[in-house]
């Protein structure tokens, strides 16, 4: 087994710069054990990428990555013919084709002893692998990160039941490819839009919210050692006022990371109503909720 129990699971993504709950460790711990992939739902930014790198980190492995968008197809995510190297090798052995076709009766018969020879050209000499192929030709287990599945099309997401269920592909060409090794999946999704159940089934599903106070103060001191424990606190304090505000983009851990580093680079101490102002930007994305932040200033900056 990679882990030896739930405590080891947290210990070792600790290690790797990632601090987990309980809920998230228990579904690493079972999705290791059972081989069945992670599907990691919630806010952006809440560290769904993030749990895949640190994952792969604490277990040693390479991870792949296949960043969805809409349009992807199986081209891009399982593999291409490289036509444009199929081609440079016709014209290196035109010769030998013209040899091959020497003597032929018609057209027809010429083209049937170039067919008998198209093995040769899509052989896995001219097959370019793509992340999904990738993964499961490996010679060694990697991490195979699905980053953003909600933002592929409903008719990708039924692509990929096979080889999430089966751990393989089908290349009409060459056949069944079976996975040498089983890779890690974690896939990601922003709740772009609903993911169906025949995916969920094959997953194990995991939400991660905005984390507790303590876990985010810990997360801070973890990627931010330098920072002052009071200014951390109260930065917590803040973040979290201001996720109870109505607002359009709530700020992620990641947010909070990136504001913690703010008032450190510009050496602010202590959390004022200036220092939050000046430093907005880096925590609302949308002028209207910087706009509702400054009005809501004294909840904000409130200890309670």
């Amino acid at each position: 087994m990679e882990f030896e129990s739930i405590e080891d699971v947290t210990c070792r993504l600790e290690r790797a710069g990632y601090i987990p709950s309980r809920e998230i460790a228990t579904v690493v711990f079972l999705a290791a054990a059972t081989q069945k992939p992670i599907l990691v739902e919630g806010p952006a930014g809440g560290g769904k990428t993030e749990l895949a790198r640190a994952v792969a980190r604490c277990l040693g492995r390479d991870k792949i990555r296949l960043q969805c968008y809409e349009g992807l197809d199986e081209a891009k995510a399982l593999y291409e013919w490289e036509y444009a190297k199929q081609l440079l090798y016709t014209q290196m052995i035109k010769e030998k084709i013209n040899d091959l076709i020497a003597g032929a009766a018609s057209i027809a018969e010429a083209v049937e002893r170039i067919a008998e020879q198209e093995d040769a050209f899509f052989s896995e000499r001219f097959i370019l692998a793509r992340p999904l192929l990738q993964a499961i030709s490996s010679e060694k287990p990697v991490v195979l990160l699905i980053d953003e599945i909600d933002k592929a099309d409903p008719e990708f997401e039924a692509f990929l039941l096979e080889l999430l269920s089966e751990f393989q592909v089908s290349i009409p060409e060459l056949g069944i490819r079976k996975a040498r090794h089983i890779p890690m999946v974690v896939l990601t999704s922003n709740n772009y839009r609903d993911m169906s159940d025949a995916l969920k089934r094959r997953c194990i599903h995991l939400y991660i919210d905005y984390p507790e106070p303590e876990l985010e103060k810990r997360i801070i001191r973890l990627k931010l050692p330098g920072i002052d424990d009071a200014l951390a606190d109260r930065l917590v304090c803040a973040v979290n006022h201001i996720r109870e505000l109505d607002m359009k983009k709530r700020p992620c851990i990641s947010e909070t990371l990136d504001w913690a580093q703010a008032l450190m680079v510009l050496n602010i101490g202590e959390l004022s109503c200036q220092a939050v102002s000046d430093t907005l930007n880096v925590i609302c994305k949308y002028r209207a909720d910087a706009q509702l932040v400054r009005e809501s200033m004294d909840k904000v900056l409130s200890v309670k």
